[in-house]
């Protein structure tokens, strides 16, 4: 089995918008640092297309009511439809083909636009995010500072070299209290999830193109991804994309509020162009396994629904008592599906900065545009329903941080409350013999 990456852009915007306020795109385009040109591209394909639209139609219109008249023709004026007729079924065949290419044309247009970013979302790049809030207070460490990697060896809770033995760089063995670590952020999210009304899924860590495309994760980030060529299927780096999948084609049910969902699933990432980058430990990882929450709503909620779902990533962190901070992620760092997003960031004492562990993206419709997920309106009209996802906890991450916030000078760890009923109710996990 030969794994690769390949694939285009996906997820589409609204076009209806794009008609109406091609400004705002464009200057979405702008503080994304894309090129707004794109616009320009999609509306003159869009508009190509429509003209086309029209042209067939009228030509099929013609050869219908030719189609009418020639059983109640005779003599010469039936031979007259009939060359009128052969004419026009070779007129709209070529205007089919004008068709097919305008909607091509369109197709790819409309994948090269990222979704329309929010109001509000700064301008800039990977450092340009801003700091919403810090939440908890970091502790004095004595030194020196133990990092994850060094907590990990004393605790015998990850084994890297034979991670590395079995499956190369970035891969790794969780052993004895570090698999129990897992286990319990697992069970801790889950019933977090379950508190909230999240329903729970085992999803599949395996999809079709389709879901991979309209989930928007075959575009700029392609090179990610891993493909299973022999099968055609596609190692999802998160459950978001069977979970956005989950209801393809479907016309959901949201007269009693946003349908919620915490999936887990192992997620796979290839890191190109990441070389050099957090090389030690398990931060940045090929492998790893997440719960991720993920929310279809009516578009008017998507952005109390966005918030909801950070409070619920604030409060986990809380739980596992880690200072954190949150930030509103610039413009030139989203993702192509993400209109807005929120990380937070905990404290990583080894490397005195805040970390990635968590993150909340508001996709707006641009993923159930492409999968075909709506709702019905009040009027009974069907509309494309909002997608939203948060990551509740990211294992590997999450574990690094616990083991160097919570660390002890004399290499304990101490067990955050809330965690501890699924650790045994152990309040300290103790160095190896």
């Amino acid at each position: 089995m030969r794994l690769t990456c390949t694939g285009t852009l996906a997820g589409v915007i609204d076009l209806r918008l794009l008609r109406a306020d091609p400004e705002r795109v464009r200057a979405s385009q702008r503080i994304r640092g894309e090129d707004p040109a794109l616009v320009d591209d999609l509306l003159a394909a869009d508009e190509r297309r429509r003209s086309a639209v029209s042209a067939a139609d009228a030509l099929r219109a013609e050869q219908k009511t030719i189609s009418k008249q020639v059983p109640k023709a005779s003599g010469e004026q039936r031979e007259e439809l009939l060359r009128r007729a052969k004419g026009l079924a070779d007129d709209v065949r070529a205007a089919e083909a004008t068709l097919a290419a305008a909607d091509q044309a369109v197709h790819t247009a409309h994948r090269a636009i990222p979704n329309v970013v929010a109001d509000g979302v700064p301008a800039g790049g990977e450092d340009d995010a801003v700091v919403l809030e810090r939440v908890g207070t970091v502790p004095d460490y004595p030194e020196p500072v133990r990092d994850h990697v060094e907590m990990g060896e004393l605790l015998r809770a990850i084994d890297i070299e034979r991670g590395a033995k079995v499956s190369g760089a970035r891969f790794y063995f969780l052993t004895g209290v570090g698999a129990q670590l897992e286990l319990a952020l697992v069970n801790l999210a889950m019933a977090k999830a379950t508190e909230h009304g999240l329903t729970q899924m085992v999803v599949p860590a395996l999809v079709k193109p389709e879901a991979m495309e309209g989930t928007g994760f075959l575009g700029a980030h392609a090179a990610e991804v891993y493909r299973v060529d022999a099968d055609d299927l596609y190692l999802v780096g998160t459950s978001e994309v069977a979970l956005a999948a989950y209801h393809t084609d479907e016309i959901l049910d949201l007269s009693a509020g946003p349908k919620r969902y915490a999936g887990f699933s192992p997620c796979f990432r290839r890191e190109a162009g990441s070389y050099g980058k957090d090389t030690r430990g398990v931060f940045r990882v090929h492998w790893f396994d997440k719960v991720e929450m993920f929310t279809f709503c009516r578009p008017e909620e998507a952005e109390a629904e966005h918030l909801r779902l950070l409070g619920w990533e604030k409060e986990f962190l809380a739980a596992l008592e880690l200072p954190f901070q949150v930030v509103d992620i610039a413009a030139g760092d989203l993702g192509s599906s993400a209109a807005r997003k929120y990380d937070c960031e905990a404290w990583f004492p080894s490397q005195r900065r805040y970390r990635e562990l968590t993150s909340t993206s508001n996709c707006t419709t641009f993923q159930a545009r492409r999968l075909n997920v709506r709702y019905r309106d009040e009027n009974g009209k069907p509309q494309v329903a909002a997608t939203l996802n948060g990551t509740l906890c990211a294992v590997t991450r999450t574990i690094a941080c616990l083991l160097e916030a919570h660390q002890r000078p004399d290499g304990a760890v101490r067990v955050p409350a809330a965690l501890r009923p699924w650790l045994g109710g152990r309040e300290v996990l103790e160095p190896a013999g």
